[in-house]
């Protein structure tokens, strides 16, 4: 398959790289914008409601004491040193017990200590637990289609992550500075944050039985190399032909394999790339809409407005107006 950096760097991958190792790379695709930061201290009794927050992956890491977190039924104990990803920001429950009184986030006080970062403290004075939160949005096309076939919650203990202790080593930052808030710290914060989204993925995607789907396209020694040129030329003429000769498959064989694994035919989701990787552009760039259209692979700009409104539901004008790409087409 073709490692999603060389699709964008031109970089060929290490001769030795297995398929996960070149999957597990392609995290650097991930683009988050913070939205909410904080560390918390707690004592017992406590309990805190964590609403739903739709387009943002959220991750509570308990960095001393332990909790209970009870998302869609179930029930999970969260010791020191574990993180949880929850992938869709749906709402969920922390508490120092199955039966503490819980309390919605935003009703209880916090120091504010910069533009998303937050300091909390909160409970009756009992034992105490401390937690770091984020709630980061998901940004850019490709970020989404990854998001959109992880499970809704990947647990990790940091004292058992086997990657030689990275894991614990960021936790124990993390904590050290949460500790000791000093100038400077929510930078820190924010960043080892980020850092530890990338590393419960990696854990999560290193594990992974994939067999289809789009994580299982990439994978695909075949299928995975049209893929990385579609996303890295979307302007190019692609046909059946020059993307089946890509994978150097027959034309029958390639779309065959393709639609299995990724559930849409190739030049549909080609189309879907195009239309969606415009509307990041329209959305974080100044670059004209002649411009972005003709990079995706558009000759008539109408034909491209056209298709633009028809997949997202409004012109590119109207999103070059709001300033903001609009919702990604991709769901779970």
């Amino acid at each position: 398959m073709v490692n999603p950096r060389t699709a964008l760097t031109g970089r060929a991958p290490r001769a030795d790289e297995t398929s996960a190792d070149r999957l597990v790379d392609g995290l650097h695709l991930l683009r988050f914008t913070g939205a909410l930061y904080c560390r918390a201290e707690l004592s017992e009794p406590w309990g805190i409601e964590f609403p739903a927050l739709e387009g943002y992956m959220t991750l509570p890491v308990v960095l001393s004491g332990r909790c209970i977190l009870e998302i869609g039924g179930d029930v999970h104990v969260l010791e020191a040193g574990s993180a949880t990803l929850i992938t869709r920001g749906v709402p969920y429950r922390l508490s120092s017990t199955a039966d503490a009184a819980a309390t919605p986030l935003f009703d209880i006080p916090a120091d504010v200590l910069g533009d998303t970062y937050e300091h909390m403290v909160f409970g009756g004075g009992g034992a105490p637990t401390q937690v770091a939160y984020a709630a980061m949005q998901v940004d850019a096309p490709l970020t989404a289609r990854l998001i959109a076939e992880l499970p809704d919650v990947i647990h990790v203990d940091a004292w058992d992550d086997g990657e030689a202790g990275a894991f614990g080593a960021v936790l124990r930052l993390l904590a050290r500075e949460a500790e000791s808030f000093e100038p400077g710290g929510e930078a820190v914060m924010t960043r080892l944050a980020d850092v530890l989204v990338v590393q419960v993925l990696r854990h999560w995607l290193r594990r992974a039985d994939m067999t289809t789907g789009w994580l299982a396209a990439l994978r695909d020694p075949q299928i995975g190399r049209a893929i990385g040129r579609m996303h890295a030329q979307p302007g190019e003429p692609w046909s059946l032909v020059t993307l089946a000769r890509a994978a150097n498959l027959s034309r029958s064989a390639f779309a065959e394999r393709f639609t299995t694994l990724v559930g849409m035919p190739p030049m549909r989701y080609l189309t879907d790339w195009r239309l969606e990787h415009a509307a990041w552009q329209l959305g974080r760039t100044e670059e004209p809409i002649a411009a972005i259209s003709a990079g995706v692979g558009y000759t008539s700009e109408a034909a491209f407005s056209r298709a633009f409104k028809r997949h997202h539901g409004e012109t590119p004008g109207a999103v070059r107006r709001g300033g903001r790409a609009p919702a990604t087409a991709y769901t779970a």
